[in-house]
């Protein structure tokens, strides 16, 4: 038994056995590695796709809305295309400057002045204008800057900046008043603040810690040493994510009702 057992630990330890093994065991890892990466895959792909079905949705929801405007604004596609190249350019520039507000929330989450441009474009040329031109944005804003949140934060700041824009924009179309213009902008400060602070919630932070590889409580850990008061998702939300909104929306909203009318003329019907 004792010559046995020798004989079948020298064969074990020939280099044909040891090599075999080796084999084995990186094809083992090379299957977990390769398992790995399907899931990443899987994962991106579905926030790509989750992504696309919202910039859909919004755009058909802005054309949807169009067909109902009664007086609208007859301009050529070149000269649109131009006017809506011009604002999303200045909206890239007040989007890559943007700034965090550590008093009030982790430095993940900034503020910029970028829907302004793409409120005054959209109160000129319509929602749909508002939607591509908020599009365009993000678009030259990756080319020039890059993400540093996994694309996350990029998505989060057009399907946000859009729901301020649509029903700001659309309240304002249907009649063209001073008073629907400040109804509307009202009307897209709380839907934005609501959407959100729900999207957030529900999909925008778990996936943000998924995408990055950090643990959701991490991310509370970043709140908390803030505000004492955050202890949870949804506690972050409620005391970081709405005032960071509700801020956005009303400097934003009062800056459009400042600027729209004094540059209508002067900037916007050389487009004409």
């Amino acid at each position: 038994m004792e010559e046995d057992a020798r004989n079948c630990c020298a064969f074990l330890n020939t280099p044909g056995v040891y090599a075999l093994g080796v084999y084995f065991y990186l094809e083992v890892k090379d299957m977990e590695n390769l398992k790995n990466l399907f899931l990443s895959i899987q994962d991106n792909l579905s926030f790509v796709l989750v992504a696309a079905a919202i910039v859909v949705a919004l755009a058909l929801i802005a054309k949807a809305t169009e067909h109902f405007f009664k007086d609208k604004r007859k301009i050529s596609p070149a000269r649109r295309v131009s006017l809506v190249a011009m604002c999303a350019a200045v909206a890239t520039v007040l989007h890559i400057f943007d700034f965090p507000l550590p008093f009030l929330a982790p430095t993940f989450y900034k503020l910029d002045f970028s829907e302004l441009p793409v409120l005054l474009c959209s109160f000129y040329l319509g929602p749909v204008a508002g939607v591509v031109c908020e599009a365009v944005k993000i678009l030259l804003k990756l080319l020039v800057k890059g993400t540093s949140t996994a694309f996350v934060g990029d998505f989060a700041n057009f399907a946000v900046g859009c729901a301020l824009v649509l029903p700001a924009s659309i309240c304002y179309h249907i009649r063209k008043t001073k008073k629907t213009a400040i109804g509307g902008l009202v009307l897209g400060t709380l839907v934005m603040t609501i959407f959100g602070s729900l999207f957030n919630a529900i999909y925008l932070l778990p996936k943000f810690a998924q995408l990055y590889g950090m643990s959701l409580e991490s991310i509370v850990a970043m709140g908390s040493d803030i505000n004492g008061g955050i202890t949870s998702v949804s506690t972050l939300v409620l005391y970081a994510v709405v005032p960071l909104n509700l801020i956005k929306g009303s400097l934003v909203s009062l800056l459009t009702m400042l600027l729209y009318k004094r540059i209508e003329k002067p900037i916007f019907d050389r487009f004409k």
